[in-house]
């Protein structure tokens, strides 16, 4: 019985062609097919790698009947190269549908990675990364959109989005009206020559797009609701206090070394002790 081919995730630069990774040089060279997103696109890539292969078409917009189409390629022993427009297939866009049927098939799938956008701009960003929510493309329609931000007001995580440049503006303003002013860090052109990044809060950011034409994808990393956050820390900070009692450190100091390591005002923190476990006074 002829062996299964294996579906490689292959990812692409998001814009500077020196991000391309001697594994994905390999990886392209070995398989079968190349299925890409854009074909035009890639097809220019692989010019520039110096590589001629089968190039199909996986998109949106056809990615039920070539889906099948590949999965049937592969288990026919054909290997297959899964190439995204920019970044790695899978995140916010129609290569997830074929991993998940890939897997279903018992296919092997590849990770190949490579450059992200979304990573490297929560990185970059100077806020927490831990946790981080990727939401990718917020809905089209305004009702949506506020809908969905409403929503994921109170995730407990800093968030990650992209948005089209003529919808940018908007978007902001919603989030503006509906999260508050939030610090936010908003980042286009990665990697390219005019690699820009803003840093500070939601109204900042309206007040620094009205000086600079939308060009570009945007990606937004923004900062959790701050009560959310405020809430989250408080049972873990409780937590640690009462361990470090229990194992016969000072409450006293131990109070005062755990308030201050989850910014959390001291008495705040001992109300909540004696609520629990009803302590007596210091």
């Amino acid at each position: 019985m002829q062996d299964k081919g294996r579906l490689f995730l292959c990812a692409t630069p998001i814009g500077n062609l020196g991000d391309i990774s001697e594994r994905f040089l390999q990886t392209i060279k070995q398989v079968d097919v190349v299925a890409a997103e854009d074909t035009s696109r890639s097809r220019k890539l692989l010019s520039h790698i110096g590589v001629c292969k089968m190039l199909v078409s996986y998109h949106e917009h056809n990615k039920d009947k070539k889906g099948r189409e590949l999965i049937e390629l592969m288990m026919q022993g054909k290997d297959i190269a899964l190439l995204s427009d920019a970044g790695h297939p899978g995140i916010s866009d129609p290569g997830e549908q074929l991993v998940e049927l890939a897997a279903k098939e018992g296919i092997k799938i590849v990770p190949v990675p490579g450059a992200s956008a979304v990573l490297s701009a929560l990185t970059a960003s100077g806020l927490s990364s831990t946790p981080f929510f990727f939401g990718g493309f917020l809905p089209k329609t305004k009702k949506r959109r506020e809908e969905k931000l409403r929503m994921w007001q109170y995730i407990p995580a800093t968030m990650v989005l992209y948005e089209a440049p003529h919808r940018i503006a908007k978007v902001l303003g919603e989030m503006l009206e509906i999260w508050g002013d939030r610090r936010i860090a908003i980042a286009r052109e990665m990697t390219k020559i005019y690699e820009e990044f803003f840093r500070g809060n939601i109204s900042q950011a309206l007040a620094w797009l009205e000086q600079k034409p939308a060009r570009g994808e945007f990606t937004l990393v923004i900062e959790q609701e701050r009560e959310a956050c405020a809430k989250k820390e408080r049972p873990v900070a409780l937590g640690k206090l009462k361990e470090l009692i229990a194992c016969g450190k000072d409450k006293k100091q131990s109070l005062k070394e755990v308030a201050k390591e989850y910014d959390i005002p001291k008495r705040e923190l001992y109300n909540q002790l004696l609520q629990e476990d009803g302590l007596g006074d210091e």
